[in-house]
């Protein structure tokens, strides 16, 4: 007779190894396990497809062979091993492919024993930001002049004057991207108009009717973040609302949500929105079920975020997730057509704020047009209602008030040939208080390398500083 055979119970190691040799088959991103010291012990197909070399060759060799021999250019799990930190890359594989490639260590009992890297190919998404930049380029080309004159014309009855051939270049780009859902990324020196330009693709939309929800990174305290920008539930933390709040985020449903400064983003706070960008869903802090989200995203920064990735300050997955439509806006110093028009609208909006009918006296439009305007839209706008407040009553009796001087950033006033001397006459108080801030905001701004430092030397908290640097068109020293 023969003797039953005895049934095998698998073990917790076996069911492990068979839930993650499964994982490793299904997953989208390729992944690499090496130990301690650099060999390879598992890896996903996806690895072996995009890096050419076949599961046996993959799996019987160590990352740093495999650098030396130009297949990991460079490897990320080498940075790992070399730092016992999480790390990083792009990587150029041999069969041609873009690769965003990140290393995490596994430690237990402070011995690091695992690293394991995923990357993700990007060269299909490379190709087609470089075909959509072609094909940008191909239809400004094809702009018949009467379509350019229509743009215009709608413009005109907008927040936003383009007069210059470059800014009509780029609002016909805007306009064609309007309606899609791609993320714009707005590039260009502080005060140069990203923000009215955000506005003008949101109403350009077909979540026009939604809501516009504007948020300054750098305006809002590290501390804070996290629970305004993504919201809170009842007793997240001390002092939480009773009922909770919405993120703003959220408040963002259905509309647009404009990142302005979005270079300045907490790391910390930069996973978590790759997460939303990624999932669609987002986590209010203290609570455990994920909310759907339905928004268009437009970001803005005055700052190379390449160069903030390679200072370790910024994501390089973020960098990619956000980099999909990158627009340029030139400096008003490039496109001085636009100067008229901007003063026009400006001195409208003064007229109508404070009352009264004021002109510019026509001998300060050699200065208006060819000063630099290092602080661009914004300081222009500014300089204006300074000079607005500041000006007399025409000596000639002419109808309305013409604005006598302007100052520039630097704090040189720019004055007409018959502008009267401000020491002969004493200004009212809200005019001192006025020129005073801005006095000690220029001599702040000069020696400060941040709005926190900007903060700490005029004594008010860094959101307000952020506040008086906008109205004032002050740039920081390394801004």
């Amino acid at each position: 007779m023969s003797t039953p055979s005895l049934c095998h119970t698998p073990s917790a190691g076996d069911i492990d190894q068979a839930v993650l040799t499964v994982l490793l088959a299904s997953s989208h991103d390729h992944l690499v396990i090496t130990d301690h010291q650099g060999n390879i012990l598992q890896a996903s197909p996806g690895a072996c497809a995009v890096y050419g070399l076949s599961m046996a060759a993959l799996c019987s060799t160590s990352v740093q062979t495999l650098e030396a021999q130009g297949v990991l250019s460079p490897s990320v799990t080498t940075r790992v091993l070399d730092s016992g930190a999480p790390a990083q890359l792009m990587q150029t594989t041999p069969t041609g492919r873009r690769v965003l490639a990140e290393a995490q260590p596994v430690y237990m009992e402070g011995q690091l024993v695992r690293v394991v890297s995923r990357s993700r190919d990007l060269t299909d998404l490379r190709t087609l930001q470089e075909e959509y930049a072609l094909l940008s380029q191909r239809l400004n080309e094809q702009l018949r002049h009467h379509e350019i004159e229509a743009l215009r014309e709608a413009l005109a009855q907008e927040e936003i004057d383009i007069h210059s051939r470059v800014m009509r270049d780029v609002a016909a780009l805007l306009e064609r991207v309007a309606d899609t859902s791609a993320t714009v990324m707005l590039l260009g020196e502080s005060g140069v108009g990203k923000t009215a330009l955000a506005r003008q693709v949101h109403r350009w939309s077909a979540r026009a009717s939604g809501p516009f929800i504007d948020i300054n990174c750098s305006a809002i305290p590290e501390t804070l973040f996290e629970s305004e920008v993504f919201g809170h539930v009842a007793g997240a933390f001390s002092g939480a609302s009773r009922h909770g709040k919405p993120g703003l985020l959220e408040q963002a449903e259905g509309g647009t949500l404009f990142l302005d400064e979005v270079a300045e983003l907490p790391l910390a706070v930069q996973a978590k929105l790759l997460r939303v960008l990624q999932d669609g869903m987002v986590m209010r802090l203290g609570d455990t079920v994920p909310r759907k989200l339905d928004f268009r995203l437009i970001v803005a920064t005055n700052q190379d975020l390449a160069q903030r990735v390679d200072a370790g300050a910024f994501r390089l997955d973020l960098y990619y997730r956000l980099n999909v439509i990158p627009v340029h806006i030139p400096p008003l110093r490039e496109r001085r057509e636009d100067i008229p028009a901007l003063v026009e609208r400006q001195m409208q909006r003064l007229n109508t704020r404070y009352g009264l009918r004021k002109v510019v006296d026509e001998r300060l439009w050699g200065e208006l047009m060819n000063h630099d305007w290092p602080g661009n839209v914004r300081e222009l706008e500014n300089v204006l209602e300074r000079a607005w407040l500041t000006s007399d009553v025409a000596p000639d009796g002419s109808e309305g008030h013409r604005l006598g001087m302007i100052r520039a950033e630097t704090g040189a006033p720019l004055q007409s040939h018959d502008a009267h001397d401000d020491a002969q006459e004493m200004p009212d108080l809200a005019t001192a208080l006025l020129r005073t801030e801005y006095d000690m905001v220029v001599r702040a701004a000069r020696v400060s390398d941040s709005t926190y430092a900007l903060a700490r030397r005029l004594g008010i908290s860094q959101p307000s500083a952020v506040r008086k640097l906008k109205r004032h068109g002050i740039r920081l020293k390394n801004r």
